[in-house]
């Protein structure tokens, strides 16, 4: 066997030519494009010639195409034919029947040889023939692969061989896997931003290839002679996944061996050079310059584009041409053509045409080569385009050129460029855009060299030398964008710990050269994983900083080894602010469903377990990351969203925002827009006061202070600044610095002159009467991906959108009495204005997806296409005469417009060539007879997702199709037409709806697409008499009445029961026995009557019960007197009164404060029943009820408009041209002696009687209600309003009650989803939620202030009643302290809304007796020295705008308060029982209270037993001291920026004990006393007799096996020199250890002792209390 296998391998030999033969071949190759069923259209192209092959030379032959034609194909297959394009090939003869010369030696194929005439088109439809030749053949194996070159590039080729021994034929297949090739032939055009997602390729693949090749051969004495060769190559295409459906190209090559001819090859004339052309591989040609969405015979490129550009500027002018984004793509195409002098030429004729320039340069960017950047950069040098008009072409040039090292040459010598330099705007574009240029570059090109960014690396070495900060941040601007990994070095040197420049360099500089490493990290991974990760465990680094890495970190896409360790750093992390934000990320991607982190959410998922759930607890205050997303994988697509919330010092506002949205679609994923801000000190600079009163002494004592600690060091101060920046596409394209600088020259702006100039120019351009028109053109998307086929003719899939908007204003506007020459705005107020304006919006918009044959000769493409017009016209007039206090607004028709909205999708097969383009064949995919039965109501079992989103669910069908008979197909396409009439307006608005498509032959998104689709919007005048105008006017005052057109009065029947009602009460008053027996029947009717409300009125007091019978008594005594037709009335508001009197007892708060928020829900149930006893106390003596009482004022005036006249009216009315009132009314109507309001709405047609009645009055100060009711003679409906304030317990409270009879079902059954959602999310919020039996019929909602800054809030429904206790309110409510505090402010509504918000977020400290609690909420015990001051509080930056000293007063061991701030020292100290003020000395009797500062903003009031000082805009929210309690309060944007016994109030409580040093200890009483203010000497006046030192430990250590003498690096309070301690404590200190023998330099070496690392931690002696001795120094 063996053998033989060996001989049949050795007779096997590659293809050859004989020399003086000519071998003639029968060819025939076409490309196909379309759905795989039959029955449906398809494009292809077809060449048909004979083929003769002779030999030229040793391994040269020649290659001759004999009889060539070219056929187009557009039609439904197999039905349709293919059609000759007689033009193209006659065009095309001499090109063809060019011989070429090729290279071939053991069945490969070497170089191409043709003269320079061939075009590559026509030699690529060669190369395709060539192909066919190309055979590999190993003599030792008849089973094997390799990698092999072929017109597609190098791919991986199976090779199968067999024999067919009778015959005597040797079998050959070949087949080529195009999804791994190791050079593929493609272009793609605008995919640079997007990133390819390999793991959503997992699970399905969008983009398919193979080529399968069969050869029939007969084996020759030299070589094989191939009989027959046969080529299918196969590509399928679809965005959501091929497995769900996909459009297929077809590409069929058939080769047929016909003779061997003894005449040579004949050769082309001698004079014409072949020159080589490369080898088999295919060449791009002028496919690249030419769209696929049409074709155009460019005969005279100049002349076509002036005709073009006469089109659009003519055909856009009122609105959008339907066409127009078809014609600026044309427009483009030809300018891409076009030489750069013709596009000169055509510049310097149209420039100084605005309408034409305008369009000229928003399509030059689009040319996308180095031309547009060129043509920008001259112009702009010339001064010929304006500075908004270069920043505009050139953002969009970067983003649309191609880029290569052409462009990025010239994008460079922009940036350099002294013009561009001297415009901030300019420059930060052109050096965006040149990062930009060379990331798309190194996208295309791997090998893409570090020469590219060095010139940036040399700038930003430059600006670190020079100290130029922003020069810097622009730099590493740039690196990011350009993500080049050579840049990795240049940005390490500006991060801490891996440059020695960093130390110099500001906080937001190291955060911009974080985020500068994200787009080299796409390429990088594992280098910025390992930096990453050194800087998120630095815990010296700024916590701002660490959450930046950890950003950085987890895009790297983390390995499980990597997270886990994150978690294990995160147990032991003393910054809450980085495990939070840490915590937030892991737990947010746990729930990832995008395929690229599933391996992350997989890891964060074990990592989530592993850390405590305590993270979950921690406050908004603290850093948090946010994560959501969505991916259906069938359809491979999906989005997802990210925002990382940072913030350093639990302030209200963050210090830094940044939100992502990413989308997944076709396999690849971009990062389509992201925007980042930061607003570091901004919330100061607005806050704080602007300048500290002047004083030469302030600091001076300030800073004496400060010396008395040990070794204090200030806090860096933040430079107030805000920036954003936005990226696109992963892209920085914009960044802007706003500081306080920038801010007050803008309020400067706003209030100056200037402004008013401004407005006053504005103003006299509206009354002389302008017009403008806009139009803005845009090439949104061009995406292409270009590949060859077997046969040689390129394959396009292509996505373009184009868009063109525009919009016409007209506005005119008259001023009577006519306005002086310098008029100020308050004359407009006493003017009447009269405006008219005219505003058409109009948009259009184009979509194109194209698969097929593309080339600059013919086009063969399925082409789906989307075409989208809107244009809303509005034409008004307005009058506003404010003398008379009238507005008129008048919506006049437009005339000729009524469809204001169209979408037209359809996909069809096109085929077209250059020759004959009046001969395009077009033909719709789905073919109408598919569609012949239309049903115009009912939908088909499978109808496009389209339709059924506007038509809702419906089931799918499981039917089988046969799809092989299509014949038998019959598709129902869907049709609907729905309209709306607004009769009163005389409007009619319709949709149409349309769509036929492919999905019944294959349920799925992509087949739903492929058809047509139509909605069409109309709106037209109605049916009827023509409606002229449509009138909203609106009057005030005592005009008012003069506009009432329909007056409403009282019924017939309501009328009756009037004048009964005045006849009942004249019985009672002349008949006095008639009064007590009408009470007692009418009592005992009403018992009768309520026995529905029997449990509600035993569950109510007696007092109550009796108010309520007397008041339904009365009131049903009224209704008893009159007809049937009122019972019903009365007798529903009298239950009302009954249900409202009865729950006066039913609101229920808790009394406590809102610390209490934290109980359990156990207590908070029974706190709520123990405090459902207490009502609300509204302070009324009157003991009627109020719901009597409201009703006797509705009803002695059902209707106010007989009684007062209105004060407003508004008719929003249809002006007819029979001058038949239509419209609505709305009138309102207020009674000052009742306080009443009433509003009526009601429609002008005197037939309808449908109104709605809304009235309120005011009860009282404390208690308002109101009536609600509509339908005809507003009795269909009523619902009752009760708002009431009062008390619960102390707290006070306010309720609203609503309350009604019947309600319409869709609004019940909103009400029911409502009650639901709440239901439902309650326990998310800490709502306690409880079933119950409430009053039928009625919500009440009551809100208690717990405190100035929390709620309690009660919800009660039917069925229902929700608790949630201790809800935080954002401002200070003005009650209680609050309230007085407010007074100081008077009128100045900005300040105390200021001070609201400030005292609501404000961090407080207290003291009471020897416990501190922190602001942190931290609590420990301060054993106070004698006599010695502590720092309580300060500000702890370099500004010292406030310290806080606190000192025991040791005779009555009271503690007093000295508070430094602004140019003042106030003394705060008991005496006997009340507290003592000072103010630089001079003390302030009580009486004298509240004080105020004269400049510095600085108040002292008394409240109640004690003291307090508040000056926010110093930082210090307040100072209070009475005689057992200290507070201290420091504002929100001081948070961090403080220290002291208090604490840095940075939410920090594991790193809360500080020293002023910043040293970090963990023992409460050397932290207190670290605090403690130095004595000088034993001799002060202060009697402060102690002093903070380093202390050597007493006793002997052995450390490390070595014998050890240990100093402490915290400092110790001991007594001075010649003083006794008479009372110690013990303090837990750390200490540094020396070995025994080495000498320390006592003043050098404990000075520095601080700084050293603690060795081990002892107990110290620390004294409290010292007494020295008479001759002590």
């Amino acid at each position: 066997g063996f053998v033989l296998v060996f001989v049949f391998l050795s007779i096997i030999a590659a293809p050859e030519f004989a020399t003086g033969k000519t071998y003639v071949y029968k060819y025939e190759a076409f490309v196909m494009g379309g759905l795989p069923e039959d029955g449906l259209a398809r494009a292809g192209v077809k060449v048909i010639s004979k083929v003769l092959i002779s030999a030229a030379a040793a391994d040269t032959f020649v290659l001759k195409l004999v009889d060539p034609e070219i056929f187009e194909y557009s039609g439904i297959w197999p039905k349709d034919a293919f059609i000759p394009a007689t033009n193209l090939t006659s065009a095309l003869a001499a090109q063809l029947s060019t011989p070429i010369k090729f290279e071939y030696a053991n069945g490969v194929v070497g170089k191409v040889f043709a003269p320079a005439g061939v075009s590559e088109t026509v030699l690529n439809v060669c190369r395709g023939i060539l192909n066919m030749f190309q055979l590999n053949i190993k003599k030792t194996q008849n089973v094997y692969e390799l990698q092999e070159l072929g017109v597609q590039g190098v791919c991986k080729t199976h090779y199968i061989i067999s024999e067919d021994a009778k015959a005597d034929r040797i079998l050959l297949s070949k087949t080529k896997d195009l999804n791994h090739c190791q050079e593929r032939i493609i272009k793609d055009i605008g995919l640079a931003y997007t990133e390819r997602c390999a793991e959503c390729e997992a699970g399905g693949k969008t983009l398919n290839g193979a080529a399968a090749f069969s050869y029939i051969m007969k084996p020759a004495a030299t070589g094989a002679l191939i009989l027959e060769a046969t080529a299918t190559e196969l590509i399928q295409f679809s965005p959501f996944n091929i497995m769900n459906g996909a459009v297929q190209m077809e590409a069929k090559q058939i080769l047929t061996f016909i003779e061997i001819a003894t005449a040579a090859v004949e050769h082309i004339r001698a004079d014409v050079p072949y020159v080589p052309r490369g080898s088999l591989q295919y060449e791009f040609d002028s496919e690249l310059l030419q769209t696929p969405i049409q074709l155009l015979r460019i005969t005279n490129a100049e002349a076509q584009i002036v005709e073009i550009l006469n089109h659009l500027v003519t055909s856009n002018v009122a609105m959008v041409h339907e066409d127009a984004p078809l014609k600026f793509i044309e427009l483009i195409q030809l300018l891409r053509v076009a030489r750069f002098e013709s596009i000169e030429a055509l510049w310097t004729r149209f420039k100084a045409k605005a309408d034409y320039r305008h369009w000229i340069l928003n399509a030059v960017p689009a040319i996308g080569t180095h031309a547009a950047l060129k043509f920008f950069k001259e112009k702009f040098l010339a001064g010929e385009v304006t500075i908004a008009e270069a920043a505009q072409a050139l953002l969009a040039s970067v983003h649309m050129v191609t880029a290569d090292l052409e462009v990025i040459k010239l994008a460079e010598g922009l940036a350099m460029n002294p013009k561009i330099q001297e415009n901030p705007v300019l420059r930060e574009i052109v050096m965006l855009g040149y990062g930009t240029l060379v990331a798309k570059y190194c996208a295309e090109n791997p090998t893409c060299p570090a020469e590219l960014v060095r010139p940036i690396h040399e700038l930003a070495i430059q600006a670190v030398a020079k100290g130029e900060i922003e020069e810097v941040i622009v730099t590493l601007k740039v690196l990011g964008n350009a993500g080049h990994p050579a840049s990795l070095k240049p940005i390490m040197k500006l991060l801490p710990g891996f440059g020695s420049a960093a130390a110099g360099l500001p906080h937001r500089v190291h955060i911009d050269a974080v985020l500068a490493l994200r787009n080299i990290a796409k390429k990088e991974p594992k280098m910025i994983q390992e930096m990453a990760v050194q800087l998120f465990m630095d815990e010296a680094l700024h916590p701002e900083l660490r959450m930046v890495a950890a950003i950085v970190l987890f895009e790297t896409k983390l390995p499980m080894g990597l997270v886990t360790a994150l978690a294990n750093v995160l147990l032991k992390e003393k910054n809450l602010q980085v495990a939070s934000f840490v915590y937030s990320y892991m737990k947010a991607m746990t729930k990832n469903t995008a395929p690229d982190f599933a391996s992350v959410a997989a890891a964060c998922n074990v990592a989530v377990k592993i850390l405590s759930p305590k993270f979950d607890r921690m406050s908004y205050r603290f850093s948090r990351a946010f994560y959501l997303d969505t991916y259906h994988n069938p359809w491979m697509m999906g989005a997802a969203a990210s925002a990382f919330y940072v913030n350093d010092a639990a302030t209200v506002f963050p210090r830094a925002i940044v939100a992502k949205a990413r989308t997944y679609f076709a396999g690849a994923y971009a990062d389509v827009l992201e925007l980042g801000v930061r607003t570091e000190g901004m919330q100061e600079a607005l806050l704080k006061i602007q300048k500290s009163p002047e004083n030469v002494d302030r600091m001076t004592k300030m800073k004496q202070v400060i010396k008395a600690l040990s070794e204090w060091r200030a806090h860096p101060s933040s430079q107030p600044l805000a920036s954003v920046y936005v990226k696109f596409f992963g892209q920085e394209i914009a960044f802007a610095n706003i500081d306080k600088a920038i801010i007050d020259q803008i309020i400067e702006l706003a209030t100056g002159p200037a402004i008013q100039s401004y407005g006053r120019n504005a103003l006299n351009a509206v009354m002389s009467g302008f017009a403008f028109h806009l139009t803005k053109p845009m090439l949104v998307a061009e995406v292409r991906r270009i590949f060859p086929t077997t046969v040689g003719l390129p394959m396009e899939l292509s996505f373009y959108t184009a868009a063109v908007a525009a919009a016409s204003v007209e506005l005119q506007a008259t001023v009577t009495p006519p306005l002086p020459e310098n008029f100020n705005a308050a004359q407009l107020l006493k003017s009447d204005i009269n405006i008219r304006a005219a505003i058409t919006p109009s948009v259009s918009m184009h979509t194109y997806a194209v698969m097929g044959v593309n080339t600059a000769f013919v086009q063969a493409a399925l082409m789906s296409r989307a075409r989208v017009h809107t244009i809303v016209p509005a034409k008004m007039e307005a009058r506003i005469d404010m003398i008379k206090g009238n507005f008129k607004l008048q919506l006049l028709p437009v005339q000729g417009i009524d469809k204001i909205a169209t979408v037209f999708v359809d996909t069809f097969a096109v085929a077209r060539n250059v020759e004959d383009l009046a001969a395009a064949k077009i033909t719709p995919v789905v073919p109408e007879e598919f569609t012949a039965q239309t049903s115009r109501e009912t939908f088909s079992s499978k109808i496009s997702s389209f339709a059924s989103s506007l038509a809702g669910d419906m089931s799918v069908s499981s039917e089988i199709l046969p799809v092989d008979l299509p014949s038998r197909i019959v598709r129902k396409a869907f049709e609907k037409k729905m309209c709306a009439v607004i009769e009163t307006f005389g409007i009619k608005a319709c949709t149409e709806i349309e769509s036929r498509n492919a999905a019944f032959i294959k349920n799925c998104p992509f087949y739903t697409i492929i058809g047509k689709h139509a909605v069409i919007v109309e709106v037209a005048p109605a049916a009827g008499p023509v409606v002229e105008k449509i009138e909203i006017e609106v009057q005030v005052g005592d005009r008012a009445a003069e506009k009432i057109l329909k007056v409403i009065n009282l019924s017939e029947e309501e009328e009756i029961l009037e004048d009964k009602n005045v006849l009942m009460k004249l019985k009672k008053i002349l008949v006095p026995g008639l009064k007590n027996s009408t009470a007692a029947s009418s009592r005992s009717s009403s018992s009768r009557s309520s026995s529905s409300h029997s449990s509600s009125s035993r569950s109510s007091s007696s007092s109550s019960a009796s108010s309520k019978s007397s008041s339904s008594s009365s009131s049903r005594s009224k209704s008893k007197a009159v007809g049937k037709a009122s019972k019903r009335l009365s007798s529903s508001s009298s239950s009302r009164s009954s249900s409202a009197s009865n729950s006066q007892s039913s609101l229920v708060f808790s009394s406590r404060s809102s610390n209490s928020s934290s109980s359990s829900s156990s207590s908070r149930s029974s706190r709520s029943r123990s405090l459902s006893k207490h009502g609300l106390s509204t302070g009324r003596a009157n003991s009627k009820s109020s719901a009597y009482s409201f009703e006797a004022i509705y009803n002695k005036a059902k209707y106010l408009s007989n009684a007062v006249a209105p004060v407003v009216t508004i008719l929003i009315r249809a002006v007819r041209a029979d001058h038949t009132v239509q419209g609505y009314q709305i009138a309102a109507y207020f009674d000052r002696a009742t306080a009443r309001l009433q509003v009526i709405i009601a429609n002008l047609d005197e037939n309808d009687q449908w109104r709605v009645c809304a009235d309120g009055v005011m009860l009282s100060y404390r208690k308002l209600m109101a009536k609600i009711a509509w339908g005809i003679e507003c009795k269909q409906y009523k619902t009752e309003i009760t708002a009431e304030t009062g008390l619960v317990g102390k707290d006070p409270a306010v309720s609203v009650k609503v309350a009604w009879d019947k309600l319409p079902k869709s609004m019940m059954c909103y009400a029911t989803r409502i009650s639901q959602y709440i239901s439902r999310v309650a326990k998310e919020y800490g709502a306690h939620l409880a079933k119950a039996k409430n009053v039928r019929n009625q919500i009440r909602l009551s809100v208690a202030a717990a405190s100035e800054t929390s709620l309690n809030v009660v919800l009660k429904t039917p069925k229902r009643t929700l608790y949630i206790f201790g809800v935080h309110f954002p401002i200070a409510l003005p009650i209680g302290h609050t309230a007085a505090e407010l007074e100081s402010y008077q009128s100045n509504w900005a300040d105390k809304l200021s001070y609201m918000l400030t005292k609501a977020h404000a961090a407080e400290c207290s003291m009471v007796k020897d416990t501190v609690v922190t602001f942190n909420n931290r609590k420990y015990k301060n054993e106070m020295p004698h006599s010695c001051s502590q720092v309580l509080a300060q500000d702890c930056t370099p500004e010292l705008k406030f310290i806080v000293l606190l000192k025991r007063d040791q005779t009555e061991e009271q503690n007093q308060i000295n508070v430094k701030i602004g140019n003042i020292d106030v003394d705060l100290h008991p005496k006997g029982s009340v507290i003592i003020v000072k103010v630089n000395g001079v003390e302030i009797p009580i009486s004298n209270l509240p004080y105020q500062h004269p400049t510095g903003k600085i108040q002292i009031i008394q409240r109640g037993e004690g003291i307090a000082l508040h000056a926010p805009s110093h930082g210090l929210q307040e100072v209070y001291l009475d005689l057992n309690e200290l507070k201290v309060k420091v504002v929100d944007w001081m948070r961090g920026q403080t220290c002291g016994l208090c604490g840095k109030a940075d939410g920090e409580i594991r790193q809360e004990y500080r020293t002023p040093n910043e040293r970090l200890t963990k023992n409460a009483v050397s932290y207190a006393h670290s605090w403690v203010l130095s004595g000088k000497s034993c001799r002060d006046a202060s009697e402060c007799y102690m002093k903070l030192e380093s202390v050597k430990l007493e006793k002997q250590v052995v450390l490390h096996g070595q014998e050890s003498k240990c100093y402490s690096v915290e400092p110790v309070l001991r007594c001075l020199a010649g003083c006794m301690p008479v009372r110690t404590t013990t303090a837990t200190v750390g200490y540094h250890c020396l070995p025994a023998d080495s000498n320390l330099n006592v003043s050098e070496g404990l000075s520095s002792i601080y700084e050293k690392s603690t060795d081990l931690i002892e107990t110290a002696e620390a004294h409290l209390a010292c007494r020295c001795a008479a001759q002590c120094a």
